[in-house]
């Protein structure tokens, strides 16, 4: 009885998400068909709003099956428009890269993990690392990036990794304050965990940053503080 008398609210928190996913593609699409926006600001403009989505899932506490089938769903969407232009706004990076694919793929995974331990607070940190952290710094870097630097062939600037770190070490404490107050674990851990980040964010190729990232940070996040909290 209490499965289906829980069906017409899991329906709305459906739809909640999907709106906001929704919204945020055609707002990408209407900035770079309409305002001729690049196609690169207008994906971060999905980048980052997409991830923001876990936020939504974690505050409606949302099953775990929703977001991991929405995770599926949207790997699957991605691959398909790789090779029809469904949203070429979004797919149209000028190099080769699996990014939105491996995007989806991240948040069915970390969902897929931290949901049931009750843990959502990791998930939510990851995926807001790599949407925050990497969609900002891409935007400083292209624009600000004045002391370049390169990692096997890729263009990279010091100015970008640095917001990607600034950012990632942001995001982490946050979450951390908000979860588990104001203590010394909450201050210390983002710092080893950005610095991943920003590694893992820098060394990776074909878009695999969007899996490596968000992994890496909230996995990093969780065994230190599962560690130092019986310190």
């Amino acid at each position: 009885m209490s499965i289906i008398s829980s069906f017409p609210q899991i329906w709305l928190q459906i739809c909640l998400v999907g709106a906001w996913l929704g919204m945020t593609v055609i707002l990408a699409e209407a900035l770079s068909r309409f305002a001729k926006v690049n196609s690169e600001v207008s994906r971060k403009v999905v980048h980052i709003s997409t991830g923001n989505v876990i936020l939504l899932a974690w505050w409606l506490q949302i099953p775990a099956w929703v977001g991991i089938s929405a995770g599926i769903i949207s790997a699957a969407i991605a691959i398909i428009s790789y090779q029809i232009p469904i949203l070429p706004s979004i797919n149209s990076v000028g190099r080769k890269s699996l990014g939105t694919f491996f995007y989806a793929l991240s948040i069915g995974i970390l969902i897929a993990w931290f949901w049931p331990l009750k843990q959502p607070q990791y998930a939510a940190l990851g995926i807001l690392i790599m949407a925050w952290g990497d969609g900002l710094a891409a935007v400083i870097g292209q624009n600000f990036g004045k002391h370049p630097y390169q990692v096997w062939g890729m263009n990279k600037s010091w100015e970008g990794s640095l917001a990607m770190c600034l950012v990632s070490y942001t995001v982490c404490s946050l979450i951390l304050l908000a979860v588990q107050g104001n203590i010394w674990q909450t201050w210390v851990i983002p710092l080893p965990v950005a610095l991943t980040g920003t590694a893992l964010e820098t060394i990776s190729k074909i878009g695999i940053d969007n899996l490596t990232v968000p992994i890496g940070s909230a996995t990093l996040c969780f065994i230190l503080n599962q560690f130092l909290s019986s310190l």
